[in-house]
């Protein structure tokens, strides 16, 4: 694939990965449309960019206008070649203590937003001849990961949709997906993550400041796009093989995370939560 003159939309594109792929992409020859909700920050990654960009800022969970957003989208150059659902929100808290409607913001921030807006992209796609859906999940999406249930199961839906949405276009209508499940990439994940009781976190975790660069991983997301790759695990280490596991050896997964959130659950508990795994 060429990426010259395509036209990518990458939400949650105001810093992290987002602001990286917008980047990565734009280097390539595409011309990016930005979206989050940040209209400052967008215009920040918009300045970076080496080709025509769109700022699109809006709320992912204002489902309402989310059919306008997506009129001015396909309006802007006539089509959406590439659509990158990479905006989404993390959690820090253990499930006993955590409010109920912490889940339901961060399902609808991580799940039901990035369906609503494929849903209503599916049709113009299909229609135009084809084109490409990239799912950021995480190995969180892949792995039950400790003070991250809620993350977890959104993440795991996330993978959950495009797997079966993948079954029913990828022949018929061109349209390929992919899903991305990235460990550590360092950026403001932890630090926005969600507390128990819905508000910002505001502090990082050691494994994040010392994960990798987000311009790997947006390069590492183009390679797999440009190869038509179902599933990128882009992770090293104790990540990488905790995600391997999970279809290898299941058993000897669940008999090393019991301990592990255990530890964890006791860090949290002792506000020692800041060392990730």
């Amino acid at each position: 694939m060429t990426f010259a003159n395509k036209i990518v939309w990458i939400t949650g594109a105001s810093s992290g990965i987002g602001a990286a792929l917008a980047k990565t992409f734009s280097n390539a020859g595409a011309n990016i449309i930005l979206s989050g909700r940040r209209t400052k920050a967008l215009e920040k990654t918009k300045a970076a960019l080496q080709t025509d960009a769109l700022i699109l800022p809006f709320e992912v969970t204002d489902f309402e206008a989310l059919a306008t957003h997506v009129e001015t989208a396909w309006e802007w150059k006539g089509r959406v070649d590439i659509l990158i659902n990479n905006a989404g929100i993390s959690q820090r808290s253990l499930a006993l203590q955590t409010d109920p409607q912490v889940y339901t913001r961060l399902i609808n921030v991580d799940l039901i937003a990035p369906i609503w807006l494929t849903q209503l992209n599916l049709p113009k796609m299909a229609k135009a001849g084809g084109a490409h859906i990239v799912g950021i999940s995480s190995v969180a999406g892949r792995i039950g990961s400790p003070l991250r249930t809620a993350y977890s199961a959104a993440k795991h839906g996330l993978i959950g949709y495009h797997d079966a949405l993948r079954t029913e276009v990828e022949v018929m209508r061109n349209i390929k997906v992919t899903n991305v499940l990235p460990g550590s990439v360092a950026t403001d994940v932890s630090r926005n993550a969600l507390t128990k009781d819905g508000s910002r976190r505001g502090k990082s975790d050691e494994n994040i400041d010392k994960g990798d660069d987000p311009m790997d991983c947006a390069a590492a997301i183009l390679r797999a796009v440009e190869n038509n790759l179902p599933e990128l695990i882009f992770a090293h280490g104790f990540e990488l093989e905790l995600a391997k596991m999970r279809h290898s050896d299941p058993e000897k997964l669940f008999q090393m995370l019991g301990p592990l959130g255990a530890q964890l659950a006791a860090e949290y508990n002792a506000g020692e939560d800041d060392k990730g795994y």
